[in-house]
């Protein structure tokens, strides 16, 4: 996809949901869901793509949307922990490229992560997206989906 038509599909979905959520949400996984369904069937080069919530101390698997995914991620280890453990987003051009990788499904192949904060700032959690193609995602991705995270807690939860 080029860069402008991305740019405006994600303007487009951001819009969207975030009617939905101002609408008629009242909690956080509601926004999840919500979020998780329009991103996931409205760009092609997703794969996969759902929350893992910190959960005493343990990263497991919250709303999503494709194919089953890992429950329970080791600690450390992984992109989904290096977001958290780094603070900030990551993409991942080819995941067998990334020490570490936790390959939940054999057909991903370029993730990016996205760190989910609360109202207190307090990461708690990530949004994670996979592809079936290398190099699927960019600074565009990045800048929209952390945009995306942040509607998730809007409401005050």
């Amino acid at each position: 996809m080029n860069p402008e038509k991305k740019e405006k599909r994600y303007q487009r979905l951001y819009i969207q949901v975030k009617d939905l959520i101002e609408k008629s949400s009242n909690n956080p996984f509601s926004n999840m869901s919500t979020a998780l369904a329009v991103l996931h069937h409205k760009m092609d080069y997703f794969f996969w793509t759902g929350f893992y919530l910190l959960q005493n101390d343990r990263l497991q698997v919250g709303p999503y949307q494709g194919a089953l995914a890992c429950i329970d991620l080791k600690k450390n280890t992984g992109v989904c922990w290096s977001a958290i453990n780094k603070n900030e987003t990551i993409i991942v051009p080819d995941v067998h490229n990334f020490p570490g990788h936790i390959a939940c499904d054999s057909r991903s192949r370029s993730e990016i992560v996205v760190p989910l904060r609360n109202k207190e700032n307090k990461i708690v959690g990530v949004l994670d997206v996979d592809s079936s193609t290398l190099d699927s995602f960019d600074y565009t991705d990045a800048g929209w989906l952390e945009k995306f995270v942040g509607l998730v807690y809007e409401q005050g939860f």
